[in-house]
């Protein structure tokens, strides 16, 4: 049983509601999907040769988050978090673990992205852009393609969490 709560979200809302409620589910399934876990297992490799564990998923999450609601919306120069060195403009990164990393770090860091994400859309609206790829993007984009982003990677925690310790259905 989880001690985590992920209320459904509403069926029948406005735009807003309805975006910031999936994208907000996805995060909490994330979660969920850590919880039990020591940092050990949750540095396994998923199935080798991949180096893809549920650590460096909580991580790289963090990462997208600072990405699109930092520096795509609210055009920020925040820097790499877990690659100092990495172009910010690039892919998202943070898969890779570091010396000691551990998930309890990565999902504070996680977490505290995703208030500063809620804090840079509070007062905004969804027609409201930033840029990426020098285009506009709008905080309605943006909160699409998040959920899409959360639900791909959920379906990875599905398989990896389910490889570690047979844990299904969260």
């Amino acid at each position: 049983m989880s001690i985590l709560e992920r209320p459904m979200p509403p069926l029948n809302a406005d735009e807003r509601t309805t975006l910031e409620s999936w994208l907000d589910f996805h995060r909490t399934t994330l979660a969920m999907k850590c919880e039990g876990l020591d940092d050990e297992r949750a540095a396994a490799a998923s199935v080798p040769p991949s180096g893809f564990t549920m650590t460096g998923l909580v991580q790289h999450m963090a990462e997208v988050e600072r990405s699109w609601f930092r520096r795509v919306f609210a055009g920020e120069q925040a820097p790499p978090i877990y690659d100092p060195q990495a172009d910010p403009r690039g892919p998202d990164g943070g898969f890779e673990l570091s010396e000691g990393a551990s998930l309890h770090d990565a999902l504070a860091t996680w977490q505290a992205e995703i208030a500063r994400a809620r804090e840079r859309c509070a007062d905004r609206s969804l027609t409201d852009t930033g840029r990426f790829m020098d285009q506009d993007v709008s905080l309605r984009g943006i909160y699409v393609h998040m959920i899409e982003e959360y639900a791909r990677h959920n379906g990875h925690a599905d398989l990896v969490r389910e490889r570690i310790d047979g844990t299904t259905g969260v």
